[in-house]
């Protein structure tokens, strides 16, 4: 396949760049007056308004262009058919059928019958434990589940559980624990009762380094208690699971055909499950769902998230953003931007493409963000003048009628347009003589408060964060993430990288405290001020 950055759409979208070079996007909204209704989308409760991307409709169209030459058509059509499009691990990727009512088939065999009894068998586990049926081996019953797992057996359950927990049941206590740090097991047990507290172990291999230590971390905790009766197991492993102490009949499958950062819809949302319950959960997937069937269907010109990839595309590649700010303006979505660090990060930080070519042209964003008003003490000044150019989401459920509600959505709004208008040295001077200053002082701090704006940011906007609102937006962001790969013909679904520092880790390991084995100048330095310090 030809390389990307030299297909003549690739050409056609540069010189496109050029010809709008130095267009501010007020010029953009002072010459269309219908720029929100061309440039916004919806789907379900979802709006997305892309009228503050330093982009045209025209820019749009070129962009599909793109999508089409790169037939992301083809590449949707091997993916929802089960082919093996993790072609380095020989998987297929088809997180959609977890959340599917109609048949999908992967490796030629129906996948449908084990998302249901899964689903069955966590609706069940999930019921016990809520009701009060699921007792610990003194005979009291359960009323914390910790959910030991790290990554995609962590981010994606623990950034919804808090999201919902306004549907939380308020007797059980849900929490989780992902470092290899003993402190944050430490913490998270703290106020529990070892006689009440149930562990979930999710690892798909049963052999994850931090799952693991934290896992003997929690029988050591539970002292004589009965692994049966204080641990379940997400893992594919189940030997190694019963090795450990949890019968075969605590074990909940993952399908092989789905990866840690797209599996928040299997079994590993059984701690959500929990939280929320099983009903709220299918809401969830319902809600993910309604988003598969308006990707997989809407023309991409209104395809919200092949939208939404094209114009992140626009920003890294042709306009030079390094980075992307997720803002959520909802304090319960503060741990957004770190599931979807993984998300974006992990699926798409690659420079290697299918065919074994350099990518030759800029990938997966940094990803960084946290909750609205708070970053606006801490971070907002770079929007405003900043030299770096920083594209923004801002995630904004409207939420119920209040004053404080009505002003958090208002900040949003406001940061949103601000970022975009700016403020000329002329409005920054007629400010400050308003404020009382003379011509003579007003001239000499105006440079002080004028921005240049231009920041481009996507407004996302939902009536209220529920189950099914936060289904369809993860949905969306999945999608926006597997369009992205496809274009830049990067597998979006290993992580081989990581896999490189875990070997590292596990090599350098046995070889800390003797000094065995040759180093890098720095990593010997470093292992031989650590051996002093703990031979000290």
């Amino acid at each position: 396949m030809t390389p990307l950055a030299q297909t003549p759409q690739w050409q056609a979208l540069a010189a496109h760049r050029d010809a709008l070079a130095g267009k501010h996007l007020n010029e953009f909204f002072a010459a269309d007056a219908q720029r929100f209704a061309r440039l916004s989308l919806r789907c379900g409760e979802l709006l997305a308004d892309f009228s503050k991307q330093r982009l045209t409709a025209e820019t749009l169209g070129l962009l599909v262009r793109l999508a089409e030459a790169r037939d992301l058509a083809g590449f949707l059509r091997r993916m929802t058919d089960g082919e093996a499009i993790n072609a380095t691990e020989n998987r297929a990727a088809l997180h959609i059928a977890l959340r599917a009512e109609r048949p999908y088939r992967a490796a030629g065999k129906g996948v449908l019958p084990e998302v249901i009894a899964t689903r069955s068998r966590m609706r069940e586990l999930a019921g016990a434990i809520r009701s009060g049926e699921w007792r610990g081996s003194g005979g009291a019953p359960i009323n914390a589940v910790v959910n030991l797992g790290i990554g995609g057996s962590d981010l994606g359950p623990r950034m919804a559980a808090q999201a919902l927990g306004e549907y939380a049941d308020p007797k059980l206590t849900v929490r989780f624990v992902a470092n290899i740090d003993p402190a944050e097991f430490a913490d998270t047990v703290r106020d529990l009762d070892p006689a009440r507290t149930l562990f979930i172990v999710s690892s798909k291999t049963f052999t994850t380094q931090e799952t693991l230590a934290n896992a003997r971390a929690a029988r050591a905790w539970l002292g004589d208690a009965d692994p049966a009766r204080h641990f379940l197991a997400v893992s594919n492993n189940v030997a190694a699971a019963q090795a450990f102490g949890i019968p075969a009949e605590n074990c909940l499958a993952m399908p092989e055909w789905v990866g840690g950062r797209f599996s928040m819809w299997s079994a590993i949302g059984l701690p959500l499950a929990c939280s929320i319950g099983m009903d709220a959960f299918e809401e969830l997937l319902a809600g993910a769902r309604e988003m598969d069937e308006h990707f997989l269907s809407a023309p991409y010109a209104g395809n919200l998230p092949v939208v939404m990839a094209l114009v992140g595309l626009w920003n890294i590649d042709f306009l030079g953003a390094e980075s992307l700010a997720v803002i959520p303006y909802a304090h319960r979505l503060g741990l957004l931007p770190a599931y979807l660090q993984q998300l974006e990060m992990e699926s798409n930080g690659k420079r290697v493409t299918l065919g074994n070519e350099d990518v030759g042209c800029a990938t997966a964003p940094i990803l960084w963000g946290m909750a609205g008003s708070v970053g606006q003490h801490a971070f907002h000044q770079l929007f405003y003048q900043g030299t770096r150019l920083t594209p923004i989401d801002f995630v904004v459920p409207v939420g119920d009628a209040g004053p404080e509600q009505e002003a958090l959505v208002a900040n949003a709004l406001a940061q949103s347009a601000a970022v975009m208008k700016g403020k000329t040295l002329e409005e920054a001077k007629a400010q400050l003589i308003v404020a009382g200053k003379t011509e003579a002082e007003a001239a000499r701090l105006a440079p002080h408060l004028a921005c240049p704006g231009n920041q481009p940011s996507t407004t996302l906007l939902m009536p209220r964060l529920a189950p099914r609102t936060l289904g369809s937006l993860i949905a969306l962001y999945e999608h926006k993430v597997v369009v992205q790969g496809c274009l830049w013909g990067v597998n979006s679904f290993d992580q081989w990288g990581v896999e490189h520092g875990k070997q590292m880790a596990r090599e350098l390991l046995p070889k800390m405290l003797t000094g065995e084995g040759e180093f890098d100048a720095s990593t010997a330095g470093l292992l031989a001020a650590i051996r002093a310090w703990l031979k000290a």
